[in-house]
């Protein structure tokens, strides 16, 4: 019978799956706090439904194949897979629309390839990039407005009627193209100082995006402190992103500046909380920082010459076809092993 070899230490983990996916929502919140201050209710009305069709899903396929569904829901990671696609979709993406992507990331990304720990992809990405392409329309034409909750957001009442009516376009007063969107659309045609006077940009980067990210960002930091995730493949990810609009977007009345590329999109949640998926990710620290710069450099690519404002999804997938690849040639090195001497040996040596 043929064994799987690992490289040692053999070390285990403290922390079980379960409290490592906990900690992982726990993080999330600073960035859904800062989503519903801004731009109202929809992302928490979409990660409460997202996290239950995830649930209701692992249950039902679990019970299929005949596995204990309490065993396996109590690990959690079914809830990360709805939060991250809550925090992800539209405010105003259609119930059905969440529901596909959902049931797409947990039976198809997840469960069809023997469960957790066997997906080849990050399953939230696969629900998204999956809704996005089938749905267009309603993956694209339902961002809110920024808006403080308190003011001119709308109310959870009215929220929860759009989210629940189903239909692929939301009122048009309260929906808004993203910051990046309108960049991309506009740029071609006005210069950057015409394109930032929109309202979607207010007197920052992005009005209410640059808090969003800022939150994911203290989130993120919190997981490299607990070391729930390292720092290899969120620096390589945020520095292969800036590193191409360094090089290719000085010009801002041409492609987007590298504020823009940081802290007006998903790109703080997808650095500390896609990327980072234990499973689909790369496993030694050298090939983590080769995939995280693929990913950021892949964003920077398809953001500016591509059909998609934003490009998280794609890459984090594109970068997952790419792990095999990469595993084979970066495997750690074994535990009490050097790194072999090159060159000709000196005095002294044999």
């Amino acid at each position: 019978m043929a064994l799987a070899q690992q490289s040692s230490p053999h070390a285990r983990n403290a922390r079980s799956t379960s409290q490592v996916m906990l900690w992982v929502i726990l993080a999330a919140l600073p960035g859904l706090l800062a989503l519903t201050l801004f731009f109202g209710w929809g992302n928490l009305i979409n990660v409460i439904w997202c996290i239950a069709v995830a649930l209701a899903a692992e249950a039902a396929i679990l019970k299929l194949r005949k596995r204990p569904v309490a065993f396996f829901l109590k690990d959690n990671t079914a809830a990360v897979t709805g939060l991250l696609l809550g925090l992800s979709l539209p405010q105003f993406a259609p119930w059905w629309v969440s529901a596909v992507a959902v049931i797409a990331a947990i039976v198809m990304a997840k469960q069809l390839y023997g469960g957790l720990g066997s997906n080849p992809f990050n399953p939230a990405m696969v629900g998204y990039a999956l809704v996005l392409i089938s749905f267009p329309v309603a993956m694209t034409t339902n961002w809110a407005q920024p808006g403080l909750l308190w003011e001119t957001a709308p109310g959870f009442g009215d929220t929860l009627s759009m989210i629940a009516s189903g239909q692929q376009t939301a009122v048009d007063a309260f929906t808004m193209a993203t910051p990046l969107d309108e960049y991309k659309h506009k740029i071609t045609t006005h210069t950057a100082a015409e394109v930032l006077a929109h309202p979607t940009f207010g007197d920052g980067v992005a009005r209410g995006w640059e808090w969003v990210n800022a939150a994911f960002l203290v989130g993120g930091l919190v997981l490299v402190g607990l070391k729930i995730i390292t720092w290899h493949i969120p620096v390589s990810m945020l520095a292969g992103l800036a590193i191409m609009s360094l090089a290719f977007g000085s010009n801002a009345d041409l492609y987007a500046p590298l504020s823009m590329h940081l802290l007006a999109g998903g790109t703080m949640l997808g650095a500390f909380f896609i990327a980072t998926d234990p499973v689909s990710a790369a496993s030694s620290h050298q090939g983590k920082l080769i995939y995280g710069a693929g990913i950021g450099i892949l964003i920077y690519l398809i953001r500016t010459w591509g059909a998609y404002p934003d490009a998280v999804a794609f890459s984090v997938l594109l970068m997952n076809f790419a792990v095999p690849f990469i595993d084979h040639y970066t495997p750690p090195r074994t535990y009490g092993h050097h790194k072999p001497r090159r060159g000709i040996p000196g005095k002294g040596q044999g």
